[in-house]
């Protein structure tokens, strides 16, 4: 058989159990009524302080943010390139060391421009 039907197939089942899930918590899923109290936003447990509660993040956490993404996604492709180089060639250790120094480069980088001193304090 195809592999792309076997693909197909499963990806159709799957879809099935998740839409066939769906449809029965809807069904016979609790339907509470939206009271007052319901509605409101909770805080944990406690009655809002500031019913407008929208408060700007610092930009300092943003860089934080940026800097723990790609670090997270290297270490993604990091797996990937060590089930991937199973033949451990001399140009798979080339490109390990390529991508372990831009690491150290990166790493290097957000310690020269300080970029969690400013979220420590």
């Amino acid at each position: 058989m195809n592999p792309y039907v076997v693909f197909l197939l499963y990806m159709m089942a799957i879809l099935g159990f998740v839409a066939t899930t769906l449809a029965m918590n809807w069904l016979l899923g609790p339907k509470p009524a939206p009271t007052e109290t319901k509605l409101e936003p909770f805080e944990c447990g406690a009655t809002p302080v500031d019913l407008r509660n929208v408060k700007a993040v610092p930009i300092k956490y943003y860089a934080v943010a940026i800097v723990f993404i790609l670090f997270d996604l290297e270490t993604v492709f990091l797996f990937i390139w060590a089930l991937g180089a199973q033949p451990l060639t001399g140009f798979m250790l080339t490109t390990f060391f390529i991508f372990a120094f831009l690491l150290v480069l990166i790493l290097l980088y957000v310690y020269k421009a300080r970029l969690l001193e400013g979220v420590t304090e």
